[in-house]
């Protein structure tokens, strides 16, 4: 009942809900944005406004067919089940490995009069030809321009006989959580739908890239909505529709759009240069938790553990070591870990920039100058050192026993020669170091960012730590060539 008069209230009178507006901005409880736009009425002449510069994508190309060998069954020779099993089966083997026509369709938007067209990645990947429909029927041929399969966005070019209707950019960074979008697509190829909604959530990570930072809207998404523009009530583009969470293929309100800060950019580049070229620091990075917060003596968890540097690097070459914390970038605070690839990716490629690090307890500014990231895999760092022997030694304040790295315990574990540092030989299945996933054929090559060679310096620097009042130990792992920070309780 409660609900029903309010909404009942809203559409009575436009004056009733404006007076509403003003006494709650003057006391303070309600934002002044709530009290001039209030709730649409309609949405009709904005969707009418925004629909011709939205189009449909199709697209074609040519696979192989392959169907599996399966046996004819064997019966009487001169029966009719041999004939018409044997035709049967030579039809199927004629088709095998004949190429055939597949086809897909998608959605975008036009973002400039004289042809060029955002869509996604996916709608187009491996396609041999493809096609572009407008809201008025035209049909024209579409050439691809580039791709960016990191952040899953494409741009295409067609050659229209006239200018095109087409839309703009706006700031996503601006928009806040509840506020109405409109997503204008070509759902399950059924033409142009219009759906609205709310921005249900900003910065969403759902581990689709390396620079996920997805709003999230309850507006109608579907398969064919892929690369469709999500609109906010400017009639701007805020983001790019590219993925939903759905158990059926349907939508069920969690959609997920590229946000315009980021698609501007990579369209941007991808106009100029026809590829992506963004920054490279050669870092390896790990979340800052609380545990490793306080084992480095940072007041509060924040910034991006560097956990390895790229030899040859911007990293390397600026001074920047394994165990810093990184909390500034370019003048751009890193509050969390993911923040910080995507300010580095957006960075011009050659510019010299400020780095804040925190490294043991003090902060220090270093200058980078940040390359241009490499497709290809980044080589390993060779740190060959000699082994120096020592005794098994058992450390209970951690839960571990930890041996020499003998030539043995290399083969035993599989450890390769250029690793360093004291190999976990045992662990106790009732302790800290288990909680945290440490097991048997770990390599600890730093004790709070100090490097050991020997079980002995293990067991000193535990103690030294557990003398200064720490509750936990930052230790540096080397498991299979991947290194990693881990914050380790210490038992008293």
């Amino acid at each position: 009942m409660i609900t029903g008069r309010f909404f009942k209230a809203v559409r009575g009178a436009g004056l009733g809900l404006a007076l509403i507006g003003a006494a709650a901005v003057a006391a303070g409880t309600v934002h002044p944005v709530y009290a001039q736009r209030g709730v649409p009425e309609s949405f009709a002449d904005l969707a009418e406004q925004l629909s011709p510069a939205v189009v449909n994508i199709a697209t074609s190309q040519t696979v192989q067919s392959q169907r599996p060998d399966i046996p004819m069954p064997q019966f009487p020779p001169g029966t009719p089940f041999e004939e018409f099993f044997k035709d049967f089966f030579d039809r199927q083997q004629r088709g095998n490995g004949q190429p055939r026509r597949v086809q897909s369709l998608g959605s975008g938007f036009v973002i400039d009069a004289s042809g060029y067209i955002v869509t996604n990645n996916h709608v187009i990947e491996g396609a041999d030809e493809i096609e572009v429909n407008f809201a008025d029927g035209r049909t024209l041929p579409a050439e691809l321009v580039g791709t960016d399969p990191k952040t899953d966005l494409a741009l295409l070019k067609v050659e229209p006989e006239e200018p095109l209707v087409s839309v703009s950019f706006g700031d996503s960074d601006a928009s806040r959580v509840g506020e109405w979008v409109m997503a204008i697509g070509n759902p399950f190829g059924l033409g142009g739908s219009v759906s609205v909604g709310i921005i249900s959530a900003r910065n969403r990570d759902i581990n689709a890239g390396p620079y996920d930072d997805f709003i999230q809207t309850d507006a109608a998404i579907n398969r064919g909505n892929s690369g469709g523009p999500l609109f906010n009530m400017n009639g701007e583009v805020i983001g790019v529709n590219t993925a939903i969470i759905s158990p059926s293929g349907g939508s069920i309100g969690i959609g997920f759009a590229i946000p315009s800060s980021i698609a501007q950019s990579v369209v941007s580049q991808l106009r100029e240069f026809g590829e992506t070229r963004r920054g490279w620091l050669g870092v390896r990075i790990q979340s800052v938790t609380d545990e490793i917060a306080e084992s480095l003596g940072l007041d509060r968890a924040r910034g991006a553990l560097v956990a390895g540097v790229s030899d040859g690097g911007p990293a390397a070459e600026g001074g920047i070591e394994p165990g810093d914390v990184i909390v500034s970038f370019d003048g751009k605070d890193v509050l969390e870990m993911r923040q910080l690839p995507r300010i580095v990716a957006e960075t011009q490629v050659g510019k010299t920039v400020d780095v804040d690090v925190i490294r043991q307890g003090e902060t220090r500014t270093l200058q980078v100058r940040v390359g241009r990231l490499e497709e290809a895999e980044e080589p390993a760092a060779a740190a060959a050192g000699s082994e120096v022997p020592s005794a098994e030694q058992t450390v209970s304040a951690l839960g571990l026993t930890l041996s020499p790295l003998t030539e043995e315990a290399r083969t035993q574990f599989s450890v390769p020669v250029e690793v360093t540092g004291v190999l976990v030989s045992e662990v106790a299945g009732d302790s800290a170091a288990a909680e945290k996933g440490i097991r048997p054929g770990d390599v600890i090559v730093e004790v709070a960012q100090q490097e050991v060679s020997s079980p002995a310096d293990v067991a000193r620097l535990v103690e030294e730590t557990k003398a200064g009042e720490r509750k936990s130990i930052l230790l540096l792992l080397n498991r299979g060539g991947d290194l990693r920070f881990v914050a380790v309780r210490l038992d008293k």
